[in-house]
């Protein structure tokens, strides 16, 4: 029998953060990337110079980025408000 390891269908991402950025500001740069790359794609689009697939394949990127991220912060917020209920 042969095992092969398994491995993601995407590129693995690099942390482009500098010693003296935080983790959360890292994490809204890329955020802001993704956006940003998505509306890039939609406007070639839209000018003749990019392809409907890009632009769908980009937007849908950003849309899943914001929905993760939406997710993350209500998650955190309901840790918060328990902590913030516990009685001490």
């Amino acid at each position: 029998m042969n095992v092969r390891p398994l491995l993601p269908d995407v590129a693995p991402v690099t942390a482009r953060t500098s010693p003296t950025q935080s983790t959360f500001a890292g994490i809204v740069d890329a955020l802001g990337a993704t956006l940003h790359a998505g509306s890039r794609a939609e406007d070639a689009f839209a000018a003749g110079t990019g392809s409907l697939r890009d632009a769908v394949y980009a937007r849908a990127k950003a849309d899943v980025a914001v929905e993760v991220a939406a997710a993350e912060v209500q998650h955190a917020a309901q840790a918060l408000q328990s902590i913030l209920t516990m009685q001490v």
